[in-house]
């Protein structure tokens, strides 16, 4: 039984930073690309970030380039997400998922297609 769950979430004033962290089991993490997702109140859910198999193709939406990094441990089976200079907009449930078996889950552009579930995520509030 695949299970993702993340974790890291909490309450960070504008311009603060938080590491979130996915635990994986129930599936080669290594061999597996990976994403964070993003949901605030009322909107729909949003690809923030994915990262290949190997950790060496990463991409990130552009609302959070040049202020998150995506990274995994593929012998703890962790993924993370280290995020700085957050601001209220991105106050929001992040989740992590894993590509069910495309192997396109951070191939271009349109990786958030690829993925179709999502593990417990962990909630972000980002306010002073």
């Amino acid at each position: 039984e695949v299970q993702l769950q993340a974790s890291g979430g909490g309450l960070v004033q504008p311009g603060g930073s938080l590491r979130l962290s996915c635990a994986a089991s129930g599936f080669s993490f290594s061999s597996t690309d990976m994403s964070w997702f993003r949901q605030a109140p009322g909107k729909e859910r949003e690809g923030v970030s994915c990262i290949s198999s190997s950790g060496d193709v990463i991409y990130y939406s552009d609302s959070v380039r040049g202020r998150f990094t995506i990274s995994r441990d593929n012998a703890k089976n962790t993924m993370y997400l280290q995020m700085n200079n957050l601001k209220p907009d991105d106050t929001a449930v992040y989740s992590c998922s894993h590509d069910p078996g495309t192997g396109k889950g951070c191939y271009d552009k349109e990786w958030p297609v690829v993925y179709k579930s999502w593990g417990q995520g962990t909630l972000v509030t980002v306010s002073s």
